[in-house]
């Protein structure tokens, strides 16, 4: 979230409370594969982890105050045994617990498209059985994510975000005939360099998180901290 595209200036109103309940694969992709069948996902099923970061690093820090709520129960069922174990040896005089954080607004969406072979080609030649060959592939994934009143249920912002994922292969051929032309000589060595889908996946959601701040200064939700000339 430190690159250039991805800087905002700092809320006027200091950090906002949200909360992110599910944000999950809603795709059900598989990984591509032309030979066989595959079926490992195609992306992370845990994409809230990267929309949990971006949120809390953007605009460096200074935007949003996650509360957790992907593992609720986990953490009511920790705060009920505290409860338990403090009344059972304090008594009347245990001290309680601080009061749960709650938000005004919940992030909801997820990943709503894979789609493979976008685009693909390559080029290549032979001369006297010697040549060299390039191929490329593009897929496409795309992010949604909804910012939600909780006061009211209405959804104030919707943005959906697409990146490209590059895929690529170099390769050199030889085929030669020997031996009076009745033995074949074959020989290939190649490279192909693949982009990560984890890596595609997060930076999509850090531009849907930055896009969705922008819309929401846009729409009068929040407002930009602004500077004087002299700072």
């Amino acid at each position: 979230l430190q690159r250039p595209e991805n800087k905002l200036p700092s809320p006027k109103t200091g950090p906002i409370l949200i909360s992110v309940y599910k944000f999950s694969d809603q795709t059900g992709q598989r990984k591509p594969n032309d030979r066989l069948a595959v079926f490992s996902s195609a992306v992370t099923q845990a994409p809230d982890a990267f929309l949990i970061k971006a949120l809390q690093d953007v605009g460096d820090g200074k935007w949003f105050r996650v509360v957790e709520r992907g593992g609720i129960d986990n953490l009511i069922k920790e705060r009920q045994l505290i409860k338990s174990m403090r009344d059972l040896y304090e008594g009347p005089k245990a001290k309680p617990l601080d009061p749960l954080l709650f938000s005004g607004i919940i992030i909801e969406g997820g990943i709503i498209g894979y789609d493979s072979s976008v685009t693909s080609g390559g080029a290549g030649y032979r001369f006297l059985g010697v040549g060299p060959q390039t191929q490329y592939r593009t897929d496409l994934i795309t992010v949604s994510l909804r910012a939600v009143s909780v006061n009211t249920g209405e959804v104030l912002l919707a943005v959906t975000v697409s990146k490209n994922i590059a895929s690529y292969s170099d390769d050199f051929n030889i085929l030669k005939f020997v031996d009076l032309n009745t033995k074949a000589f074959e020989s290939e060595v190649g490279i192909a360099a693949n982009e990560s889908v984890n890596l595609a996946t997060q930076r999509a959601i850090e531009a849907a998180v930055v896009e969705m701040i922008r819309q929401g200064e846009k729409k009068n939700y929040w407002s930009f901290m602004t500077t004087t000339a002299g700072d």
